[in-house]
């Protein structure tokens, strides 16, 4: 594998966005909500609502001690709504088990509701310092076209944990830099329509530029249009129930004029499924 070790970090340190959890302090809390807040969702989006949540939760026991209606109704236009309410829950069981301190241990932090592997690495890495590989769209996009000679990383797999490990630094506070610097590269200049391959600190090294840029198929799953969708739809009710001036709704007045009525039941059914609102004596509320 190409010794990227070096050429990047030099080229991170010159070029990192100045990003809140960079921050010295920033604490593992607050990584642990900007992982959940960025997944799916651009940087640019995150930064307000987390600055905003951790305003006004700064501590796991902070938002434990609110009820999971604060939690949906905070998090806003952010998309992907279950997040909040797994936040929560993780917040809960952080102040419930682990005496209100974010838990450094992977497996542990993977007990917590809504954390995947990526999120327990990356809180045990960015947070704490440990040294593990870390993984996310960006970064496989990299290791996929300098080492695979891929134009498009493939589904992911295991396979990518232990290319990412063998890239590393066997020193913990070197390799963070160097998982860093890989999603750094990959989400502004190792991008997936429009990579700037003069500007990149690796490209002397790259497979796939060595291979002619070749085309070798995009084999990821394509996100699902969102207008018209069912997700429009549930974030659609959830909005209204955030923004009523009463507790809830009347199940049918809630979004009475969505243009498909079977659509908007499905989504009050699984938003109810899901947790994010509870039907009361005919009333649809968030959940307390």
């Amino acid at each position: 594998m190409p010794e990227i070790a070096a050429p990047l970090t030099a080229w991170y340190r010159r070029n990192a966005r100045e990003l809140p959890w960079r921050e010295p302090g920033f604490g593992a809390w607050g990584v642990l909500v900007s992982e959940f807040m960025l997944q799916q969702t651009p940087v640019n989006r995150v930064i307000p609502h987390l600055e905003a949540w951790l305003a006004r939760w700064p501590t796991p026991t902070d938002l434990a001690a609110a009820a999971p209606a604060e939690a949906v109704r905070q998090w806003a236009n952010l998309g992907y709504p279950r997040r909040a309410l797994w936040l929560h829950r993780a917040a809960v069981r952080i102040r419930d088990q682990h005496g209100g301190v974010v838990p450094r241990d992977v497996d542990t932090l993977l007990s917590l509701t809504g954390v995947g592997d990526y999120t327990a690495r990356a809180v045990a890495v960015f947070a704490y310092g440990d040294r593990h590989p870390v993984v996310d769209t960006n970064s496989r996009r990299v290791i996929a076209r300098a080492v695979g000679g891929q134009s498009q990383p493939g589904p992911p797999s295991r396979t990518d944990l232990a290319t990412m490990d063998a890239l590393l630094p066997r020193e913990h506070a070197p390799a963070a830099t160097v998982n860093a610097a890989t999603m750094e590269l990959g989400a502004t200049v190792c991008t997936a329509r429009a990579p700037r391959c003069d500007a990149c600190p690796i490209a002397h090294m790259c497979a796939w530029r060595a291979a002619g840029y070749r085309d070798t198929g995009d084999g990821r799953r394509k996100q699902a249009r969102y207008l018209g969708s069912d997700r429009q739809a549930r974030g659609a009710v959830l909005k209204a129930l955030r923004d009523a001036a009463s507790p809830g709704i009347g199940s049918e007045e809630l979004l009475a004029h969505w243009p498909d009525a079977l659509q908007r039941d499905r989504a009050i059914t699984s938003l109810a499924d899901d947790g994010l609102i509870e039907l009361v004596e005919g009333r649809a509320r968030l959940p307390h």
